[in-house]
């Protein structure tokens, strides 16, 4: 039998639900072409030194070429951009796990790691729905399986009807397969209690990291004191200053108001652009909300200051939301920036260029693996948009597997289908679940001298501020470290508790935190509390 079409093992498959199967059912897979033959042209390099590192002798007189790639002659800017939730303490973190399977004897025994927002790595489960669905996409005969509710059939039918060949093993478009960008527009229209939202501008990315690099890179320019300087929060998510680093733009710092629960500031964000014209040409201002690390929620008064704030000053507004989903705060609730814009009327809606990041790696979700987002442009120049349709393209296409997910994340069950009931019992479950670990955390450092944490009002982690005594910063220095890096490295040594400093995020001068997520399962989460809890008790008496 010959291959065949997917709209024909749609109708077989329910056909053979009504007369009890049917065997022509095959998997969707399309014919394989033979590959042309490309030739590669080898060049003996041997034959000519040109340009090439001199050659140095070893000590039993062989001829040792060296490196062509060294430490000194890489690419300065990746030498020196930085990401502490995956650095030496991480690092660290792994050998302690190895040292413990081979046997060694450590103080605890296991390391507990609470250093990244990564929910599947930490013991929570897949929605159900989101991964019956990928399994037929990727498996298209599952679309015969009785066992299968129909909801997540016809989602995926709809799926590889807009992919290549009917198969995820296609590229896609370079801005995203249509009918996921569609069904986007359309989750964000319902979100937004009816503000109309154009697929054409929707854009899907490689997580939401992919889609916040590809507007940097949109947005550096110029040189010297015409260089392109980009506000972002501190403390903030490391991604962005290793960008900035990497695209040797300009680094523009703005404080979040700790004693106001990590709230923004509009007269420091007037500081922040004041001081930063001297030397640079700001030209993009960086919110995330709800914040990483800080966790706090914005309030809709904040948002309306920062949308003014940015269109008096001509700053482009980019709006970090991956963490919307994620709102546990007593009175709190998340306001898309899109929302507020358009709630400010035309003479805001119509000139602000916005542009705003999500993610299926947080929220209830979290699915980190697959990498699935998207962002929305809002009053983005049409030129510009055909470069960024550019850009884009040049790394082809976002995972297709990330996309399917970013079409069942917001087109989800809904009431009346099959699988609407279960979804929201696990999505609920879920939530209250991390809304009782926030208050959890919250409660219980605050319990500890010497340890002050904000309510945790959103996202995944809490942003404790620390007391460090005099005596354990002078054995800090002199063993070269940061004092919180200090802390962190000792914390994970004594007791196996993996968190990042707050020197990695960045924090006011004389000022020292960590960042812990709330993920771990709530019988874990005490554990891990109580271990943070003692050794704070046990740090600050031997420094004291």
């Amino acid at each position: 039998m010959g291959r065949m079409s997917l709209r024909n093992i749609w109708l077989l498959s329910h056909g053979a639900q009504r007369h009890g199967g049917d065997p022509r059912v095959r998997a969707l897979t399309a014919p394989i072409l033979p590959s042309s033959s490309l030739g590669r042209a080898l060049v003996n390099l041997s034959t000519n030194h040109y340009g090439l590192p001199k050659e140095k002798t070893s000590e039993n007189g062989r001829v040792a070429r060296a490196k062509v790639l060294t430490i000194d002659t890489m690419n300065p800017t990746v030498k020196n951009a930085k990401y502490a939730v995956r650095g030496p303490i991480v690092a660290r973190a792994a050998e302690l796990e190895r040292e413990l399977n081979e046997g060694m004897k450590k103080p605890f025994d296991e390391v507990i790691k609470a250093n990244i927002g990564d929910a599947h790595a930490m013991g929570q489960q897949p929605i159900t729905f989101f991964r019956q669905a990928l399994a037929i996409c990727s498996y298209p005969e599952l679309l015969n399986d009785s066992t299968f509710p129909e909801d997540a059939k016809s989602r995926a039918y709809r799926i590889l009807q807009s992919c290549g060949g009917n198969s995820m093993g296609s590229y896609s478009a370079s801005q995203g397969i249509d009918s996921v960008r569609q069904d986007v527009a359309r989750y964000i229209e319902r979100r937004d209690g009816g503000v109309p939202s154009d697929p054409d501008n929707i854009f899907l990315t490689t997580g939401a990291c992919d889609g916040i690099m590809t507007m940097l890179k949109l947005l550096v320019c110029g040189e010297g004191p015409t260089r392109t300087g980009i506000m972002i929060p501190i403390p903030h998510y490391p991604m962005y200053s290793a960008t900035l680093v990497e695209l040797a733009a300009v680094q523009v710092n703005y404080y979040l108001n700790e004693e106001k629960c990590w709230s923004v500031d509009i007269s420091e964000l007037k500081r922040a652009l004041d001081e930063a014209r001297h030397y640079c040409n700001p030209r993009a201002l960086c919110i995330v909300n709800p914040g990483n690390p800080t966790s706090q929620v914005e309030t809709r008064q904040c948002i309306e200051d920062v949308i003014r704030f940015a269109a008096k000053e001509r700053l482009f507004l980019m709006a970090d939301e991956v963490y919307q989903d994620n709102v546990y705060g007593h009175g709190c609730r998340f306001h898309s920036f899109k929302t507020v814009l358009f709630e400010m009327g035309p003479e805001y809606s119509n000139t602000m260029e916005l542009v705003s990041f999500h993610s299926t790696s947080k929220g209830y979700m979290g699915e980190c693996g697959f990498r699935g987002g998207y962002m929305e442009v809002i009053n983005m120049d049409d030129e510009v948009k055909a470069e960024l349709t550019k850009l884009l393209s040049v790394r082809l296409c976002s995972p297709v597997p990330g996309q399917a997910l970013v079409d069942l994340v917001f087109n989800p069950p809904q009431p009346g289908e099959p699988s609407y009931d279960n979804f929201i019992k696990e999505r609920t479950a879920i939530l209250s679940a991390l809304e009782e670990k926030a208050k959890l955390t919250e409660q219980v450092l605050n319990t500890v001298p010497g340890i002050s944490c904000n309510p945790v009002q959103g996202a995944m982690f809490c942003f404790p501020r620390i007391t460090i005594p005099e005596k354990a910063m002078i054995e800090a220095t002199e063993q070269g470290q940061q004092p919180d890096v200090f802390y962190c490295m000792k914390m994970l040594e004594e007791a196996g508790i993996c968190v990042i400093p707050g020197s990695g995020f960045g924090q006011k001068e004389g000022t020292y935190h960590f960042r812990m997520t709330i993920l771990p399962p709530i019988d874990k989460l005490q554990i891990l509390l109580n271990k943070v809890k003692e050794f704070h008790q046990k740090f600050t008496q031997k420094y004291s």
